[in-house]
C-alpha cells in the first residue's frame, strides 16, 4: 500500500505570484494541494514518455541491425560477461 505523504513548500517572490494566479477564483485550481499533485502526475507522465521513446529508439535501432551483425551466445557466457562487468566497476 502507498505511504502518504505531507510536503510543505515555502515560495515566494514571482513563484508566488505565479501559483497565486493558477489557484482559486480566477486560476485552474481550486488549491494549491490540487495544483502541486496536478505538477507531479505531469512531471510522472512525462518521464515516463521520455522513458518509452528512450526504449523505442534502442529497439528500433536493434530490429534495424542486420541480422548476420548478431552474434550467439550461452546463458553462461552472458551471465560471465555480466560478472566481469561488475567485477569492473
Amino acid at each position: 500500500m502507498t505511504k502518504q505523504m505531507n510536503l510543505n513548500v515555502r515560495v515566494s517572490g514571482p513563484l508566488s505570484d505565479f501559483v497565486a494566479r493558477n489557484v482559486g477564483e480566477d486560476g485552474l485550481y481550486e488549491n494549491v494541494s490540487e495544483y502541486v499533485r496536478d505538477l507531479i502526475r505531469r512531471d510522472k507522465e512525462r518521464v515516463e514518455r521520455e522513458m518509452f521513446e528512450t526504449l523505442k529508439g534502442e529497439l528500433q535501432r536493434a530490429f534495424a541491425t542486420p541480422d548476420e551483425d548478431y552474434v550467439e551466445v550461452t546463458a553462461d557466457q552472458v551471465i560471465e560477461r555480466n560478472r566481469l562487468r561488475r567485477a569492473q566497476r
